[in-house]
């Protein structure tokens, strides 16, 4: 039986963490919805303290903003975005349009369609997360989408270089610089200078995370992105190293972000809990992933690989990092995660910003619905009919006709019925089923 040898906060004081932030993101959606430009502007000097002239960056302010990267961080974005077109066109290669005739006369179909305006939003508050643009503007133009529009915080007084770059490079027709529930209520609501979108897509804060849940309805979403999450699965063959090196490089995200070992291992266990707490000496950034340690790091110890499997599924955790003996059983087995890292060569880090899989991922549970962020959620897929002969209509008429009266609705009876009377030559009265 599986039991923890450390435990992060319950989830009652999480659901209350949940319920405030609620409260918060409703009261400003609204002031935006009212308010519009004026709102965004008094919500971006609170917040940020950032007022500039224009939230839009002109073609001038981008050729400057570009100007600022280095030679080899253009490289490095270059390469990184790359690898995620490559991957995405081969995805987007997967979605097919069909059209087949299931019986004489009778053609179904269905068509792909890519939305036709996303906001995408990037966060940079403590850090500036420039991958973020290559996994959402990048991946959105190429599934098709004719306008993209992209926004992040403001950076040290200003649009930060990289991630500007970033966008551009990837593709995007209007970028902002704003940030927080401001910039994603501007962009699904609409204001006076910001024309709406149909989509909002890109990871976030709680707040960030919470407005788009509010928002959806309103505009599509791609999922619900709240904070990072990254769960460690190991066995022997690897040690307390390189599991506590996995943990806590994702836990630097946030004071919030789960950090999750599941080991049937007792002595890695305890070895990978006595590496963290060497490492949170020497990590540059152990202010934050101390935090997210201690209130939502956790380790669980399983008997058996298929207990291990159970309760990974169990978590639904956002990454999975597989380090055991037999990685692929993971892959065969489990359901429930938004992406696997299998293997002690690959990691985290390498998807979140360079290999090419898409990093916008699942948290709180919801990869037990959903897939991540990829080029299929901007396309719509569509379908259509034809019927080609009388005699297709006629027939397929008659079993509509008897199905609809079966349910009450005579008047969707009579649209098949007048096609039987004139394709079919049958004289049915009217509102009575086809016999």
């Amino acid at each position: 039986m599986a039991k923890y040898l450390k435990k992060g906060r319950s989830q009652e004081d999480r659901a209350s963490d949940d319920s405030k932030v609620r409260q918060t993101v409703e009261s400003i959606l609204a002031d935006i919805e009212a308010r519009q430009d004026q709102a965004v502007r008094e919500l971006s000097e609170k917040f940020d303290n950032w007022s500039p002239t224009a939230f839009l960056l002109s073609e001038q302010d981008i050729e400057t903003a570009m100007s600022k990267v280095s030679a080899r961080d253009l490289a490095d974005i270059k390469f990184a975005q790359e690898q995620v077109k490559r991957f995405a066109e081969h995805q987007k290669a997967a979605l097919q349009d069909i059209e087949v005739e299931t019986m004489p006369g009778v053609v179904l179909g269905h068509k792909n369609i890519p939305v036709n305006s996303v906001g995408c939003y990037v966060p940079g508050g403590k850090y500036p997360m420039v991958a973020s643009a290559h996994m959402s503007v990048l991946t959105a133009k190429v599934a098709g989408v004719k306008r993209v529009i992209a926004s992040a915080p403001p950076f040290e007084g200003g649009a930060h270089p990289a991630i500007v770059a970033a966008m551009h490079l990837g593709g995007a027709d209007e970028i902002l610089v704003l940030g927080g529930i401001q910039a994603v209520g501007a962009m699904a609501l609409g204001t006076e200078t910001i024309a709406p979108v149909d989509m909002l897509v890109g990871p976030g804060n709680a707040f960030v995370a919470e407005a788009k849940r509010q928002l959806y309805g309103r505009v599509g979403i791609d999922l619900f992105a709240g904070p990072t999450e990254t769960l460690v699965i190991a066995d022997d063959t690897v040690d307390g190293e390189l599991c506590a090196t996995d943990l806590l490089g994702q836990a630097e995200h946030g004071p919030t972000s789960p950090a999750v070992l599941i080991t049937n291992s007792e002595k890695l266990a305890k070895d990978t809990l006595a590496e963290i707490e060497r490492l949170l000496e020497i990590l540059p950034t152990a202010d934050i992933a101390r935090v997210s340690w201690d209130e939502f790091g956790e380790v669980i110890l399983c008997d058996s690989v298929d207990e291990m499997v159970e309760q990974a599924d169990l978590l639904a955790s956002e990454h999975v990092q597989v380090m055991t003996e037999d990685p692929d059983y993971f892959l065969q087995h489990m359901t429930n995660y938004g992406a696997l890292f299998l293997g002690p060569r690959t990691n985290v880090s390498y998807g979140d910003k360079v290999i090419g899989t898409n990093h916008t991922l699942p948290t709180k549970k919801a990869g037990r619905y959903t897939g991540g962020l990829w080029v299929g959620k901007f396309i719509k897929t569509h379908t259509y009919q034809r019927v080609l002969t009388d005699e297709a209509s006629a027939m397929i008429g008659e079993y509509c006709s008897r199905l609809c009266m079966l349910e009450g609705f005579v008047g969707h009876a009579e649209q098949a019925n007048i096609r039987v009377r004139r394709y079919g030559g049958r004289n049915i009265e009217y509102g009575t089923a086809a016999e």
